[in-house]
């Protein structure tokens, strides 16, 4: 007898807990299916499909009928009922508007990217563009620089280049003729042959006499410039001493060198002599120097006085050279000013790119947590739909919002 009164019992309880849980135990199930719903999928794209759309929809869904369900269990213990129950409706609204505006949000997210990668991408074609334009018409601005540079006064670069081109090439001869010779000598001195770096001091031995020699030559101009006679005198015995060296001990080996050809084409009725030779070298230093001397050595030897000097280049007398006219702007300052420009955009709308990526997710999660609140606070605590971030990043007004104030007792 007691056994079945225990049996009945239990079944009473077990019956009253079923009907006590109904409103709320089929939403395990419902949660096993969405589950079951996401973990399988066909493919990758469809997993990736229903995680983007479907997943914060069901979420503010299940999230919504937990609050539904468990207000149940309350609604007899609160005071308005009525406007509770209103409150309840209106956050399902709220709740699909969420979600539809979660969708907008995400088909507004794709097509503003959409938007700033061809703003990209122009972008990049105009530069690859202009790039391409600029390496086309390169050797033309190049010859257009450099012939607006060549015609206006400055510094002789040309005839420096020059001179210092004719010097290394008049070295590099008389080295070749004159490296026999000291070789010999050398051997005679020293007993042994020419080292390997005799070649290489010879020629800049070479090299600095050559440069020397223009030098001696301003130098004799500059002083006929002055009118100072002590100076001149003193300048034409240092050129005297300096075309003696250079005809006794430069010119008159390149003359023996071409000796043999000379002989040749004279044959037996003429003989070369020392004083032809001395001649041949003489007239051959006078008029090499006298010729490159008024091609490029008058132009580039001043600059060349004023490098190794390290002083500022006199300039010559005549009429102050025309202010140039301003360079046209280039294409690549228009695009470098439209990227900086486009930049600026980019930052002042900094705000509104995080509303486009973050309100639709926002959406959804307001609205969950609208209904925790009627639930908890019977009111929601964010207004539905959100128009900016500012809607939703005060949270300190939030909860203000949700302070409960406590009943004043009767009679107070």
């Amino acid at each position: 007898m007691q056994n079945s009164i225990v049996t009945v019992d239990a079944n009473l309880w077990e019956a009253v807990s079923r009907m006590l849980l109904a409103p709320i135990a089929w939403i395990v199930g419902m949660q096993k299916w969405f589950l079951d719903f996401f973990l399988s999928s066909s493919s990758g794209w469809a997993a990736a499909g229903k995680l983007i759309f479907l997943l914060l929809p069901v979420l503010l869904f299940v999230a919504a009928v937990w609050c539904t369900q468990l207000s149940l269990y309350t609604i007899l213990f609160r005071p308005a009922r009525v406007k509770f129950a209103g409150m309840m409706v209106l956050s399902w609204w709220d709740a699909a508007r969420a979600v539809w505006f979660y969708w907008i949000g995400l088909f507004q997210l794709v097509v503003v990217a959409i938007g700033w990668c061809l703003t990209l991408a122009r972008l990049a074609l105009r530069l690859a563009m202009e790039a391409l334009r600029q390496l086309l018409i390169a050797p033309f601005t190049f010859t257009g620089k450099l012939s607006r540079s060549y015609f206006q006064p400055g510094v002789p670069w040309i005839a420096f280049f020059m001179l210092v081109f004719w010097s290394l090439l008049e070295a590099t001869i008389f080295t070749y003729t004159l490296f026999p010779t000291v070789s010999e000598v050398l051997a005679d001195l020293v007993g042994m042959e020419a080292p390997r770096l005799a070649g290489p001091v010879l020629y800049l031995f070479l090299l600095l006499l050559i440069l020397g020699s223009f030098a001696c030559i301003q130098a004799l101009l500059d002083s006929f410039k002055k009118r100072d006679f002590k100076l001149i005198i003193q300048m034409v015995l240092i050129e005297l001493f300096v075309m003696f060296f250079e005809v006794m001990f430069l010119y008159r080996e390149l003359v023996d060198a071409i000796t043999p050809w000379i002989a040749q084409q004279t044959g037996e009725r003429f003989r070369l002599g020392i004083g032809f030779t001395l001649s041949v070298a003489t007239f051959g230093w006078i008029g090499i120097r006298g010729m490159t001397w008024f091609l490029f050595g008058q132009y580039g030897t001043p600059p060349l006085l004023a490098f190794i000097s390290r002083q500022p280049l006199p300039q010559a007398e005549g009429p102050a050279p025309q202010p140039s006219r301003p360079e046209p702007v280039s294409c690549w300052r228009e695009l470098i000013d439209d990227f900086k420009r486009e930049t600026d955009w980019l930052h002042s709308k900094g705000q509104e790119i995080l509303e486009y990526l973050a309100l639709p997710f926002l959406h959804v999660l307001a609205a969950a947590l609208n209904f925790v609140m009627i639930l908890v606070a019977s009111r929601p605590v964010i207004h539905l739909p959100l128009k900016s971030l500012k809607d939703i990043m005060d949270t300190r007004e939030m909860a203000n919002s949700i302070r409960l104030q406590p009943k004043r007792a009767e009679g107070q």
